[in-house]
């Protein structure tokens, strides 16, 4: 169990990382393509590997029910475009020579039908939804404090706002979840008999 409680800490300092190392590589105005690409973007996608077991993890301090079904369903799949779309960054910043020539690759990439709406404006959205639903629910459960809500929201508004601030938003996303990680143990434990008896 102690993996379910470092998957949901290692979500959020995932976003911490890819803000940090992004902002460091735009410190001299040339970011992209080049190592501190790669790295701000590997930060990225190995937290939202992370952010998989956690919210499957955090689902289960939730009675099972198609409500819970249906949430982990949307933010996984957000999850799965959004890890698509940094797979996407990743493989255009090892094709191309210059910041130019990644911007075609991306825009090549974008022009496929309904590669935008599902890997870039709409999809990846429901990550951030169905996250936010999911906290809801455990607040409303009392799994999670109710001040978890509007800072995991904040959390998720902020980068919106500018990706400047996306370490600021990984922290507050980090900081509205914790509070679950002493129950997780003792919540999945108790209910693990009752899944295998039935």
């Amino acid at each position: 169990m102690k993996h379910a409680a470092l998957s949901v800490v290692a979500g959020p300092v995932g976003i911490v990382a890819y803000g940090l190392v992004r902002l460091w590589g735009r410190s001299d105005d040339v970011y992209g393509p080049g190592l501190d690409w790669q790295a701000a973007h590997l930060a990225g996608l190995a937290g939202m590997v992370f952010f998989v077991p956690a919210v499957v993890a955090l689902s289960r301090l939730l009675p099972a029910g198609r409500w819970r079904t249906g949430v982990v369903a949307v933010t996984l799949v957000g999850l799965a475009a959004t890890m698509v779309q940094f797979g996407a960054d990743m493989v255009e910043g090892l094709l191309a020579a210059d910041r130019a020539e990644m911007s075609a690759l991306s825009s090549d990439f974008k022009d496929i039908p309904g590669v935008e709406m599902a890997v870039y404006d709409v999809v990846p959205q429901l990550f951030f939804v169905g996250l936010l639903v999911l906290t809801g629910m455990l607040a409303a459960r009392r799994r999670l404090p109710w001040w978890s809500v509007p800072l995991l929201l904040v959390g998720i508004v902020l980068p919106a706002v500018t990706l400047d601030l996306l370490a600021v938003g990984g922290l507050l996303m980090l900081a509205a979840l914790a509070p679950a990680l002493p129950i997780l143990p003792r919540e999945t434990v108790r209910t693990e008999p009752s899944v295998v008896a039935g």
